[in-house]
């Protein structure tokens, strides 16, 4: 039986400038989350389905748009989520200045920028005990 081999990391050259971070990695949806410390700062896509959201995207809130859009004038919401503007934002992989944007936004995260970067949610693992219990509640009624 094969095993199933993580997809290679796309634009991996972002790992080596935030190797000096306390950099952790996770694959997510097909793409890779990268971490420093405890916030998701990017995700790093290159995949045939959705191409024109393949790139860097970026961790953020709508509040920080504006200004990051002047560091980055090419960047704008993805479409993967549906129409609107999303918190994630995107340096699209077939930019002009792809490579120097995401270069920029790297420097940005090293120095800790508050615009880049979200603390995700705890989420509670609940035991398979209290699982179970609930479910025979249910059934008892």
């Amino acid at each position: 039986m094969k095993k199933n081999r993580p997809a290679p990391v796309p634009f991996d050259f972002v790992l080596e400038e935030l190797r000096l971070t306390n950099l952790r990695r996770k694959p997510m949806f097909g793409a890779h989350a990268i971490y420093v410390n405890d916030k998701i700062v990017l995700i790093l896509r290159d995949r045939p389905s959705h191409p024109q959201d393949n790139g860097v995207w970026l961790a953020t809130s709508e509040d920080h748009h504006s200004s990051l859009k002047k560091d980055f004038p090419e960047m704008r919401s993805i479409s993967v989520f549906g129409p609107g503007v999303t918190g994630w934002q995107i340096l699209p992989a077939d930019g002009a200045d792809f490579e120097n944007s995401v270069l920029k936004a790297c420097e940005f995260i090293r120095h800790d920028d508050p615009r880049i970067g979200k603390t995700p949610k705890v989420k509670l693992r609940r035991s398979k005990k209290s699982i179970i219990s609930k479910k025979k509640l249910r059934s008892k009624k």
